[in-house]
């Protein structure tokens, strides 16, 4: 059974940082191939932030390029995601997406929330 360990969600003011973490269990880390960061807004779509495949190619979405990074430890199956000049809009449910195998496996979300 393939479990996660979502963190580093909270609440921060415009202009500072957060990062996420998300380890798995269950999973050979030889089968993983992507690794991404998704977000949900309330009243919106679900949406790709950030995705680093096994050749650590990375792909951002126009919104936070320059300002968020993915990173990948294969050897802990854990994807991160470090958010610098967080602004309002970043403001969403936060889900690391792993695939492996072939499947394509959740975390639960972590809340992100950028106020004054």
């Amino acid at each position: 059974q393939v479990q996660f360990v979502e963190s580093g969600g909270g609440l921060v003011k415009p202009g500072g940082s957060l990062t996420l973490s998300c380890t798995a269990s269950g999973l050979s880390s030889f089968s993983i191939n992507t690794m991404a960061w998704y977000r949900q807004a309330p009243g919106k779509q679900r949406e790709t932030v950030a995705t680093i495949l096994s050749s650590r190619s990375t792909y951002y979405t126009d919104s936070v390029k320059g300002r968020f990074t993915i990173s990948r430890d294969n050897a802990k199956n854990s994807v991160y995601l470090q958010m610098n000049n967080l602004k309002p809009e970043d403001t969403a449910v936060y889900y690391c997406n792993i695939g492996a195998g072939g499947f394509s496996y959740w975390g639960q979300g972590t809340q992100v929330t950028v106020s004054s």
